[in-house]
């Protein structure tokens, strides 16, 4: 069985300001296009499908126009909730979605029903687990102790009862330790939203959301694939790919990373503004661009002159002896 993993597409983002719907319509239709090429029998969007829990008009607009293509497609599509969507706007519609092969977490209930799918090895089983934290879940596990993100999905998953005589894949969004993160991510207080990857040892693929940079967690099979595109600074040296898993008979996962490339790419380039605008050292003038001047005075103006030559200029900074 071969699935397509996919994450933190965050529709509706801007980067510093400047929209990134136009970028975000393209990455997805590239997305579309690897779906053609691969034909995966599901694809996995692993939360943070919005920027936000309320999304814009044009947002909503492009995730239905993305969702209808997969529709069309006949993959079977399986989508969970982030810590930047609102649960119950992402999952308006599940039940008709259902139909066109579409399935996206409901508000946490107390329970996950897996989605199974066969393949010449059996069945597979899907764990559709929204982002969950104390006060989303600590209600209906009123035995138990919930005072953190460990504690909560250990609960979570300790009641779903994965029988690991099948092969198992879980879609979840947190922060398991050991993960390398970005600027983008929002930030959590000290140690509470992090959960340890052994509580996911049952599962044969795991498939995260949450961490920007496309990374393994320990074993190979926990994985997340990362955003689509640069989402901040700390990410200019990030290779945005899509993890198209390959599940054998039981034990056999196989991962390729398929690389991504942008409309635009976000750069950092530092220096002088005469050195920078120099037309020997001006490339790719429609990317993103995060200048960092290295001029002693401030320049006036600054942004509109750069954006005569990259007109996609998104930020400048002084790196000086004043700012030193």
């Amino acid at each position: 069985m071969k699935l397509m993993h996919i994450s933190d597409l965050h529709i509706g983002k801007k980067l510093f300001e400047t929209s990134m719907l136009e970028d975000q319509r393209y990455i997805l239709n590239r997305i579309l296009d690897l779906l053609d090429d691969e034909r995966p029998d599901a694809v996995l969007i692993a939360g943070d499908v919005y920027d936000r829990a309320n999304p814009t008009a044009d947002a909503m607009e492009l995730l239905d126009e993305f969702l209808n293509a997969l529709a069309q497609c006949g993959v079977c599509t399986m989508i969970i909730s982030g810590n930047h969507d609102s649960p119950e706007r992402l999952a308006y519609a599940r039940r008709f979605l259902e139909n066109r092969n579409i399935h996206i977490s409901p508000v946490y209930n107390g329970h996950i029903e897996p989605i199974a799918l066969s393949d010449a090895y059996g069945e597979v089983c899907f764990w559709l687990m929204p982002y969950v934290h104390p006060d989303s879940v600590g209600g209906f596990f009123a035995d138990q102790t919930i005072r953190n993100a460990q504690d909560a999905a250990q609960a979570v998953i300790g009641e779903m009862r994965v029988d690991t005589n099948k092969r198992n894949v879980i879609l979840s969004h947190q922060f398991i330790i050991g993960g390398m993160t970005s600027d983008s991510e929002r930030r959590n207080i000290g140690t509470l939203e992090n959960v340890d990857a052994a509580l996911y040892d049952a599962f044969d693929y795991v498939a995260l959301g949450h961490i920007h940079s496309p990374q393994k967690v320990g074993r190979e099979e926990v994985r997340y694939a990362g955003s689509p595109l640069k989402y901040s600074l700390s990410e200019v040296n990030h290779i945005k790919s899509v993890p198209l898993v390959t599940l054998g008979e039981k034990g056999k996962v196989s991962v390729e990373l398929i690389p991504l490339s942008p409309m635009r790419d976000l750069r950092h380039i530092k220096g002088s503004i005469r050195e920078l605008l120099d037309k020997k050292h001006v490339q790719s003038p429609e990317d993103f661009i995060y200048a960092t001047l290295t001029d002693e005075e401030i320049v006036g103006d600054a942004m509109g002159i750069f954006q005569q030559v990259y007109p996609n200029t998104v930020k400048i900074d002084y790196d000086n002896f004043h700012t030193r």
